[in-house]
């Protein structure tokens, strides 16, 4: 599991081609922020951070399956990343961020990805970009 990058990744990596193409530029990774966000567009006061659909236990088809090894300390450790992502998000709207998340398994139809966070950005028409 040391292997598994937190920063950087594949689903990551397709949100950030994404909205640059739509025109916006970010910053990556603000230490200065709650839960070091993904991406930070501070001029719109938004963030969008990508969640893969294990590690943060989304409800999707993909990523049901619970390790069958250590079991008890999987299920601690997963646990406490969904309730550290509850208290950061709480943070980050108390402090007048709108936040996105983007799941993993979301990225996998980029047109409607591209509409969706077009939509959060305030694109009238993603289409047409």
């Amino acid at each position: 599991m040391a292997a598994v990058k937190s920063r950087d990744t594949a689903p990551e990596m397709i949100v950030r081609r994404l909205v640059h193409q739509l025109g916006y530029r970010f910053r990556l990774h603000r230490r200065d922020l709650p839960g070091t966000p993904d991406l930070v567009l501070p001029r719109l006061k938004k963030i969008i951070n990508v969640h893969g659909c294990f590690w943060h236990m989304h409800v999707c088809q993909r990523r049901r399956a619970n390790p069958v090894q250590n079991a008890g300390y999987w299920a601690r450790k997963r646990l406490g990343n969904v309730e550290r992502d509850r208290r950061n998000l709480r943070r980050l709207r108390r402090e007048g961020w709108d936040v996105l998340i983007v799941w993993e398994c979301q990225t996998r139809d980029l047109l409607k990805l591209r509409n969706t966070v077009a939509r959060f950005l305030g694109k009238a028409h993603p289409d047409s970009i």
